[in-house]
């Protein structure tokens, strides 16, 4: 439960230095030339864009778009939660914003619309931020954080809760029946991936009474990225795990738990490796690099892997428009293509929902272990 209070507070803290910052699809529709080109003929109805639509699928947003049909876009509104040390807190719902057409409370979604609207520079505002702005609309550089509930962080919730529930149904199952019958429904389900982070995973690398102290946190840290790759993998929901400031978020508490477990032997290895003298003010920076880098490679590890995933998985989706953009009959053509891909896509990325939530919680494991371990281990070697 800490951990999962932590990765939510530490995400949305990091929502304005980390995150990825929102987008909607309603930016797609603001033409570069306005509604209507010089000479006041209508512009040229604007092409399909794919990396508009893959970014604008993976990346975080102040509302939850479900799904569109034709030109209406279905979304749920979420809570817009500003601080400016100016003027105080303001919270609102995003649908003030009327998806970046306008403002309010002295506050801007930024969009292409609202752009090409004020003439601004789009290289010096982040397409989906909230901004601070005057009476005009026009963008006051006002230092403002923003600590609203995101699609991603509602998706966090969600999982959480349903983490919670799963857990406290499985264990009362086992009060109910007790520990000796042969578990049933999704007990039966649960038990052998409990057992075998347990006995294969925490046991093996975490030192002696240690590793039964630090199953439950191994064990929420494997299920919570679980269901959050899972929950990416279906339509209409948020990219969770792919995005740097949850997998960032994730890393700091795996980093915290490995401080917490050090002992003096191993930053004795770190400031005074067993080396030669010579060589001990070369290798100490790089062991003492070596501890910050550990966490940075979780982080990485799990975002590049869960958005390349998505990513694959809409580019492949996009082909279909790309190819009925030139002709309808090659789009309709490539349509059975895309399925075919897309069906194997997503059974890896099933594969690899699992491997990544594994490999993250089995380095956490190693880490934690090797912080613990010291005299003792130099000894058996």
């Amino acid at each position: 439960m800490v951990a999962l209070v932590m990765v939510l507070g530490l995400h949305s803290f990091s929502n304005f230095s980390f995150a990825q910052e929102a987008h909607h699809e309603e930016t797609a529709k603001v033409v570069a030339g306005g509604e209507e080109g010089h000479g006041g003929e209508a512009a040229e109805p604007k092409k399909f864009d794919a990396k508009e639509v893959i970014l604008g699928h993976v990346k975080d947003a102040h509302d939850w778009h479900i799904f569109s049909i034709g030109e209406s876009h279905y979304t749920v509104p979420l809570p817009v939660i500003i601080y400016n040390p100016a003027r105080g807190t303001s919270v609102f719902s995003s649908a003030k914003f009327e998806h970046g057409h306008k403002a309010y409370e002295g506050y801007q979604l930024v969009n292409a619309h609202y752009l090409h609207e004020k003439g601004l520079d789009p290289a010096k505002y982040v397409d989906g931020k909230v901004i601070a702005v005057d009476g005009d609309g026009n963008p006051t550089d006002e230092k403002i954080y923003d600590f609203s509930i995101t699609k991603n962080i509602t998706f966090m919730i969600v999982a959480s809760a349903l983490l919670v529930i799963l857990m406290l149904n499985v264990a009362k199952a086992y009060k109910v029946r007790g520990s000796k019958k042969a578990p049933k429904g999704f007990q039966g389900l649960v038990e052998p991936v409990i057992i075998f982070m347990r006995d294969e995973v925490v046991k093996p690398n975490i030192p002696g009474k240690h590793a039964e102290r630090f199953t439950p946190f191994i064990l929420t840290i494997f299920f919570f990225i679980l269901i959050n790759n899972l929950f990416g993998l279906l339509p209409g929901s948020a990219n969770v795990t792919g995005n740097l400031a949850v997998t960032a978020a994730l890393a700091i508490i795996s980093f915290i738990a490995t401080m917490f477990s050090t002992n003096k032997h191993f930053w004795g290895h770190i400031f005074n490796p067993p080396v030669p003298f010579g060589v001990k003010f070369i290798l100490a920076p790089v062991e003492l690099i070596g501890v910050f880098t550990k966490p940075v490679s979780l982080m990485i590890r799990l975002f590049a892997n869960i958005l390349a995933g998505h990513i694959i998985i809409l580019s492949i989706i996009s082909l279909v428009f790309i190819f009925g953009s030139l002709n309808k009959v090659a789009g309709y053509g490539f349509l059975p293509i895309t399925v075919a891909f897309n069906i194997v896509m997503m059974m890896l990325e099933l594969l690899v929902a699992f491997i990544q939530a594994f490999i993250f919680a089995n380095l956490t494991a190693v880490f934690i272990g090797q912080a613990m371990e010291g005299a003792h281990d130099e000894a058996h070697h």
